[in-house]
């Protein structure tokens, strides 16, 4: 399930599975058809080999994670096969391995918990007329008003076990680092979630650390005017929010109509993807197997929770009562992998270690190669 891809845009047709020089570049190469071919390829060695694990094993690949008002697959299932899915946890995409700037592995992490995502629509509406008689009462000067004052704007920070737990475990890398101000900042918010000014430093570091600590919203969209010799009859904008659990949509619209503070700016909330969830919960049985796994992989990598800024569809399992975790062993930089944006790629070798990290960890012991069920793939040298 992946979002959409412009071909003309691309290097690379990102159709086509491309393996160049150590990398594989498609669309959905990190997101997600990669982890969906790894589980594929896991269960079909597990077949293989005759391996039959403790606890009965469901692979549910479904449609509609990247999309709003289409058919969300885990979605339907909830609501309408429980019966199929029904399990004492979900293991999910959301989490990664976190690589620094030189390539080097500085964390596995475990999704314990994830944002809500939903649009809103700030609208504008005028009579219009010609353009050479200006008025100040103009669409498009009202509507960039109300955007200037939601970019100013910044919402209270929040913690959970998942983000408290991520920058414990943070700090300490940070000190390892070098990062004596950093690490000091983390530990102080996390010993006094009042703390403004550690806060503040943290938050602007690094925009991931921002987002795993408060709802955030970004305008994404924007749409105005009728005629470029007409003035503007309606402007709109459609920003994006990603919400805290436990906060709802509406107390978040209220806040963006309260900050706009300007009745001819009409705010909406659009479609709503699905329900707010709680956090599952990080207990033992669930982190320990991955603490040991990882040591094993990756010696000296520490396994840190994270509350994940995105969404998935843990949002609909979490919320029906399956508990569910981001669980993926997929190392990649700052830059994410290019995920959702042009020239998306991952690291062949980082590929191979999650098969072997799923694999080994439910007891395969055969070769482990690129999955034999990945599509057909160009490979290139340059």
């Amino acid at each position: 399930d992946v979002v959409e891809a412009k071909r003309e845009d691309w290097t690379r047709d990102p159709f086509t599975l491309v393996e160049e020089n150590g990398n594989f570049y498609a669309r959905g190469a990190v997101d997600d058809k990669a982890e969906g071919a790894i589980w594929v390829d896991t269960l079909a060695r597990f077949r293989e080999e005759n391996y039959r694990p403790l606890r009965t094993v469901k692979l549910a690949l479904t449609c509609g994670e990247e999309t709003s008002g289409a058919l969300n697959g885990a979605q339907s299932l909830t609501q309408n096969r429980r019966d199929l899915i029904d399990a004492a946890f979900a293991i999910n995409e959301g989490a990664r391995g976190e690589l620094d700037t030189g390539g080097h592995r500085v964390a596995l992490e475990v999704q314990a918990g994830e944002k809500t995502s939903q649009n809103y629509r700030l609208e504008v509406t005028n009579s219009g007329e010609h353009s050479s008689l200006p008025v100040k009462d103009n669409a498009i000067y009202r509507l960039a008003g109300a955007l200037k004052k939601i970019e100013a704007y910044t919402f209270p920070p929040q913690f959970t076990d998942a983000n408290r737990a991520y920058f414990t475990g943070m700090a300490k890398i940070q000190a390892a680092q070098g990062e004596a101000a950093v690490a000091s900042a983390m530990q102080a918010f996390v010993r006094d979630p009042a703390d403004a000014q550690a806060i503040e430093l943290v938050s602007a570091k690094d925009p991931g650390w921002n987002a795993t600590l408060r709802t955030i919203c970004v305008a994404t969209m924007l749409e105005a005017g009728h005629a470029t010799n007409a003035l503007p009859q309606r402007a709109r904008a459609n920003i994006n929010c990603r919400i805290f659990p436990g906060v709802t949509q509406e107390t978040v619209r209220a806040q963006l109509e309260e900050l706009v503070a300007d009745p001819a700016v009409k705010v909406t909330t659009l479609e709503t993807r699905g329900p707010s969830s709680p956090p599952p919960p990080l207990t033992r049985e669930i982190m320990a197997p991955i603490e040991k796994l990882a040591a094993q992989f990756w010696p000296g990598v520490p396994v840190l929770p994270i509350l994940q800024p995105g969404a998935t569809d843990g949002q609909f399992l979490n919320a029906a009562g399956i508990p569910t975790y981001g669980i993926e062993p997929l190392f990649l930089g700052p830059d994410f992998g290019h995920i959702h944006g042009l020239n998306e790629y991952d690291s062949l070798a980082v590929a191979l270690d999650q098969v072997s990290m799923r694999c080994r960890r439910r007891g395969c012991s055969g070769p482990l190669t690129m999955p034999a069920l990945w599509p057909p793939l160009v490979r290139r040298k340059v």
